[in-house]
C-alpha cells in the first residue's frame, strides 16, 4: 500500500479490511521468511512454513519478537531491504544495552505522514493549523515522526523537548492550535506558565495530542481543565512505527483507534503468549502489515490493556486506557502495583501535584515502597500536616500495598522531557 491509499484505508468496510489485512500478512510474512535470516530461524524452530498462514487466526502460529530480539541482530540484522534502500534509521537510547534500531524506505516514511494526518484529523486538527511539537527530535521517534504532519498541510514549529521558559514564550508569540508532547512534560510547561503568571487557559491551544507513556484520566482531566483544551491519547512505539500507530479521537475520548489496515493487533497473556479474546486484559503485540524496511512480526510491547470495538472509526478496533506495562510491574510483598495505580490514587488529593517517583528499597529482607510527590503551589504547613500518612493509609486501602510517601515542596523531583521514568530501583542486587 502506498502514501496515497491510506486514507482510503479508513473507510474500508470490515469484510474489505480483513481480505487486506490477511492478504497483507501473507506478503509480510512471505518476505520476512525469504529475507530476514532471524525470521526464517524462528519459524523453522517452530515448523511454520509462509504456506501455513491461510487466515488471519493463523498469525497465532507465528514467533514473537521481543526487543532483545533487535539487540541480538544489531544493528541492521532484521532488515527486509537493503541497507541502500533505507531513507532514515531512529534507534532508542540504547541505556540499558545495545539500542533497538530501526528503519524506514521512503514510502514507509510516506505512509508514516499520512497516519500522522490521519491521526490529527481524529484529534480534531485541521490543515492549515499550527502545531507546536515538543517530542524530543533526534534518533527518538517522537519528534520527526510527528513532524511529518507538514507534508499535509500543518505548520510545525520543531521545539523538540527541553527550554521549558521558551516553549511557553514561543505558544504565547506564535499561537499555536495544537501541541504534541509526553503528557508529564506537558505538565511541566503548566507548571512553567504559572510560574511566570500567565493564565494557561488563555493561549491559542485547541488540542493536545499526547503519548509515549501511560497515563490516567485524571492526568487528561488535569491537563483540559488548565488549558481548556481537548487532551487526546496517541499510541505508537518505535519498533512498530513510531507515534500514529493509534489515535484517539476527539469526539469520543475513548481509546485510540489502531490503524489496523496498517497494524494488526493481539492481546496475550504476558505469561504464557496464549492469545486472549477481545475485551480481556493482557499484553498488546503488533504485526506491522505494509512496512518496508522494518517488518515486524508479533512484536511484544509489554503495554497491558484490552482490545474493544471501534467506535469513532466503526470497523477499527481501539486500545483501552495503558494500565501500565508488564516490565513495570513491582511486587511489593506479594502485591502486585502498577505507577498507574498510584497515580490514580494520588489525584484523589487536592493538594498533591501530578509529579511523582515510586522508590524501591530493600532496608532489610523485606522490600519497601516510598512515593515522593510533590504538593502543589501554595499549599500551606497546615495543610500538608498529616497529608502523607492520609495517602498512605488510601494507597493501602485502595491497593493492599503498604509504602511511605513523601511531600515534597512544589519542583523538587526531577523533570523529564521525554519519557518519564516512574520507578527508582534502589535496592541493591535486584534488577
Amino acid at each position: 500500500m502506498t502514501a496515497t491509499d491510506t486514507d482510503a484505508g479508513a473507510t474500508m468496510s470490515l469484510d474489505e479490511l480483513r481480505a487486506h489485512q490477511l492478504a497483507n500478512l501473507k506478503t509480510t510474512v512471505t518476505t520476512v521468511y525469504e529475507k530476514v535470516p532471524h525470521y526464517q530461524k524462528a519459524f523453522d524452530d517452530l515448523g511454520v512454513v509462509p504456506s501455513d498462514i491461510t487466515s488471519l487466526d493463523d498469525i497465532a502460529k507465528l514467533p514473537f519478537t521481543n526487543k532483545q530480539d533487535l539487540r541480538e541482530n544489531y544493528p541492521f540484522g532484521l532488515f527486509a531491504v537493503p541497507r541502500e534502500d533505507v531513507a532514515r534509521i531512529h534507534a532508542s537510547s540504547g541505556t540499558t544495552g545495545l539500542p533497538t534500531v530501526v528503519g524506514y524506505t521512503q514510502n514507509d516514511l510516506d505512509v508514516w505522514s499520512g497516519l500522522i494526518k490521519r491521526s490529527i484529523l481524529g484529534a480534531g486538527g485541521r490543515p492549515g493549523q499550527m502545531l507546536h511539537n515538543a517530542y524530543g527530535y533526534g534518533l527518538f521517534t517522537g519528534g520527526l515522526g510527528v513532524h511529518g504532519a507538514e507534508r499535509h498541510g500543518f505548520t510545525v514549529v520543531p521545539i523538540s523537548g527541553g527550554q521549558t521558559e521558551r516553549q511557553v514564550q514561543l505558544i504565547q508569540d506564535f499561537k499555536p492550535d495544537i501541541i504534541t508532547a509526553t503528557p508529564t512534560y506537558l505538565l511541566t510547561i503548566l507548571d512553567e506558565f504559572h510560574k511566570q503568571g500567565i493564565d494557561p487557559t488563555s493561549t491559542s491551544l485547541k488540542v493536545a495530542i499526547c503519548g509515549a507513556e501511560p497515563w490516567t484520566d485524571e492526568m487528561r482531566r488535569e491537563i483540559e481543565r488548565s488549558f481548556a483544551i481537548d487532551a487526546v491519547d496517541i499510541y505508537g512505539l518505535s519498533e512498530v512505527m513510531g507515534p500514529g500507530v493509534a489515535c484517539e479521537s476527539a469526539e469520543t475520548k475513548d481509546g485510540p483507534t489502531i490503524w489496523e489496515d496498517h497494524f494488526y493487533p493481539e492481546i496475550v497473556d504476558p505469561f504464557t503468549g496464549e492469545v486472549l479474546p477481545d475485551g480481556e486484559e493482557g499484553e498488546l503485540v503488533f504485526t506491522s502489515l505494509t512496512k518496508e524496511a522494518l517488518p515486524i512480526i508479533r512484536y511484544r510491547t509489554h503495554d497491558l490493556a484490552s482490545l474493544l470495538p471501534g467506535t469513532a472509526h466503526l470497523n477499527f478496533r481501539r486500545i483501552s486506557r495503558i494500565t501500565g506495562r508488564s516490565d513495570d510491574l513491582i511486587i511489593i510483598r506479594g502485591v502486585n502495583v502498577y505507577p498507574a495505580n498510584v497515580e490514580s490514587v494520588l489525584f484523589e488529593f487536592e493538594h498533591l501535584s501530578p509529579h511523582f517517583q515510586l522508590v524501591l528499597t530493600r532496608p532489610g529482607r523485606m522490600d519497601e515502597v516510598t512515593v515522593e510527590v510533590e504538593c502543589r503551589e501554595g499549599v500551606d504547613a497546615a495543610q500538608r500536616e498529616g497529608l502523607g500518612v492520609r495517602v498512605a493509609s488510601r494507597i493501602k486501602e485502595r491497593l493492599g500495598v503498604s509504602s511511605t510517601v513523601d511531600v515534597k515542596d512544589p519542583g523538587a523531583l526531577p523533570r523529564s522531557v521525554g519519557k518519564l521514568k516512574r520507578i527508582i530501583d534502589r535496592r541493591e542486587n535486584i534488577r
